[in-house]
């Protein structure tokens, strides 16, 4: 079984490196009106949002909200 790692140090391939421009999770606060939908997520990433929102004592919903507001808001501005 052939099970070696990559070397860090050579190049990977044709990457584009894109400017981080999602906010930090304390700065993600819901604003605006809403609808309801109904999503699928893995538990791994609700078990995250939920501990965000309990160390902030938010929502994690409202976590979630914000966050895809923030990727919506950046998608305009392309």
């Amino acid at each position: 079984m052939n099970n070696t790692m990559p070397d860090p140090a050579k190049p990977i391939g044709d990457v584009t490196i894109v400017q981080d421009f999602l906010p930090p999770v304390n700065e993600l606060i819901p604003r605006g009106q809403t609808v309801t939908v109904t999503m699928e997520f893995t538990q791994e990433s609700i078990e995250f949002f939920k501990r965000e929102a309990q160390r902030r004592n938010s929502s994690y919903q409202d976590i979630i909200r914000s966050l895809v507001d923030a990727y919506v808001a950046q998608g305009k501005i392309s």
